[in-house]
């Protein structure tokens, strides 16, 4: 059984990849800043989404929008023969997400951190996303174990 707080998390993801698609999909530029707080908190108001969800999903989006290039060029290492403009968008914000949580969020286990972007992917993505996903998540979670 999954607990309280865990199944908070996971819907703060869940919101965190819908906004971070949005602005990946979106042709005008992503907000930074004060304007990104308050474009966040019309969405959270608009969905009624709980005062504990919202500062895990905003982290996570503030976040990874804050490191995208450096996340990029992580992705890129270990996508073989993959261009992070060619992937999906769901898979590369997924991917992004994943790991700007690995490397930020020391009180999560990096497992625990894949399960739920592998079952993102089968939610959102395509047949294969869940295995592109995991593949390259886990190539990063046993190097930074050896390393």
């Amino acid at each position: 059984m999954t607990s309280p707080k865990n199944h908070s998390r996971h819907h703060a993801r869940e919101i965190a990849l819908q906004i971070l698609y949005r602005y990946d999909d979106s042709a005008s530029e992503t907000p930074t800043g004060i304007a990104l707080a308050e474009d966040l908190k019309k969405h959270f108001e608009h969905f009624q989404v709980t005062e504990g969800v919202r500062e895990f999903a905003a982290e996570l989006v503030a976040g990874t929008l804050a490191n995208a290039a450096e996340l990029d060029l992580e992705i890129e290492k270990y996508a073989n023969n993959w261009k992070i403009h060619r992937m999906a968008v769901i898979d590369r914000n997924l991917l992004r997400m994943a790991i700007f949580e690995m490397t930020r969020f020391k009180d999560i286990p990096a497992a625990i951190t894949i399960d739920e972007a592998v079952e993102l992917a089968k939610q959102f993505g395509t047949a294969d996303t869940s295995s592109f996903v995991n593949a390259i998540l886990d190539s990063i979670r046993k190097t930074r174990l050896a390393g």
